[in-house]
């Protein structure tokens, strides 16, 4: 008997020691609280399966822009994004709200891609959910974002959800809600992503005390978050001289690590607003080493090539920021996934490619937050013009501009 203990305790550690490898942090913010009024959706996506890209697909009734695995062609999983409508939606696996087991779910990319097809509201969200057959093979927490400003976390089981909206201030009084890997209402007992809830809470924490609760500063320092909530170790504290100064250091359980694959930040309209105003800004590869691109769904579907597919039907930017995260985890042996060589990602000298990449990211944001506003401006009129001509001058600056 006591072996039998024994066997399935190992079990159930080592299935979910596997599920840390599917593991996401996310944050919805209100836009009751942001300065602009417009909400904020916003994934750090964790996953094996590292080679992505973005897409832009005709569904049944909307279309939508989604990040996708390069080897699903179909797609029949979508992993964050947002459609015509405004409707946006990401999720976190959420490894115990179907008991105490830690089971995952095989389901929620398709519900993902299904929801960007179909729904435009939140009432249409909900009307899915409640119609879906049980048991419905989900154990998330799903963020969804609307049109109308709506905004909202579902920790969604196989019987049933529960709703957490982010605009209710008996329910986040601060106006925002963070997730991981575990849900609020399951079994506490088998919480998964505690040391990066307690990450993403301080730094929101910081981010109010400090005004900046913005796409900015959550699309660029989030993705690449170098601090333990546990711990409280700051990896910018280590920080070498020099780009050879070759320093090995543990990473896991920090926001980002080996398997981080992309971030996504759906940023909302306001009432009023056209709904195609609607931005993902999209982060694919190793975001460490990639860089954010706003992607909006324009009349005639004008997309940057860089975070598309291309020839080989991977992204171009993905897969040079996979190149240049294998110089960061450069362990020849060992558990290889689970440490850094930090002088590779960040060093006094400013050679990193973290400190490489992110003044290409600034320009592109930089241009694209003025793109963005003329179309605001113009209610949406000329978008097809405006963001073809920015999204060409993306494609050839940040080629030219990407480290060799």
């Amino acid at each position: 008997m006591k072996r039998t203990i024994l066997i399935y305790t190992m079990l159930l550690l080592l299935s979910l020691f596997s599920l840390q490898s599917m593991a996401c942090t996310s944050v919805i913010v209100s836009g009751k609280i942001t300065k602009d009024g417009r909400p904020l959706l916003f994934k750090n996506r964790d996953t094996p399966r590292t080679d992505n890209v973005a897409v832009l697909i005709q569904g049944e009734r909307y279309r939508y822009i989604g990040i996708v695995s390069a080897d699903d062609f179909a797609p029949n999983d979508v992993w964050g994004g947002h459609n015509e409508a405004g409707f946006g939606i990401i999720n976190t696996a959420a490894y115990n709200l179907n008991g105490c087991e830690g089971k995952d779910s095989n389901h929620d990319g398709e519900f993902m891609r299904r929801a960007l097809e179909i729904c435009k509201t939140m009432a249409d969200f909900e009307h899915y959910l409640d119609t879906l057959p049980k048991p419905m093979d989900l154990n998330s927490n799903f963020a969804i974002v609307d049109a109308d400003g709506n905004c909202a976390y579902y920790e969604t089981s196989n019987e049933g959800y529960v709703k957490f909206d982010v605009n209710d201030p008996s329910v986040a009084p601060k106006g925002y809600l963070m997730r991981t890997n575990h849900g609020m209402t399951g079994c506490r007992s088998i919480d998964i992503g505690v040391e990066r809830y307690m990450a993403i809470e301080d730094f929101m924490e910081q981010a109010e005390r400090n005004g900046t609760i913005n796409v900015e500063h959550l699309m660029a320092d989030v993705p690449r978050c170098l601090y333990h909530g546990l711990t409280k170790i700051n990896l910018y504290d280590l920080m070498p001289q020099h780009y050879e100064d070759t320093k090995m250091f543990p990473i896991r359980d920090y926001i980002v690590r080996w398997n981080t694959s992309s971030a996504i930040l759906v940023q909302g309209v306001k009432r009023g607003e056209p709904a195609l105003l609607t931005v993902s800004w999209t982060n694919i590869g190793w975001p460490p080493a990639s860089v954010a691109v706003p992607l909006l769904i324009s009349p005639s579907g004008v997309m940057p090539t860089v975070v598309g597919r291309g020839d080989d039907g991977g992204s171009w930017l993905c897969r040079k920021a996979l190149k240049e995260k294998e110089k960061v985890f450069n362990a020849k042996s060992g558990n290889t996934h689970d440490y850094i060589d930090i002088s590779k990602l960040i060093n006094h000298d400013g050679t990193g490619i973290l400190q490489r990449v992110l003044p290409i990211e600034q320009e592109v944001v930089k241009k694209g937050e003025s793109v963005i506003e003329k179309l605001r401006k113009n209610k949406g009129k000329g978008a097809d013009e405006v963001l073809k001509a920015y999204y060409q001058w993306t494609d050839a600056f940040v080629k030219q501009s990407y480290p060799n």
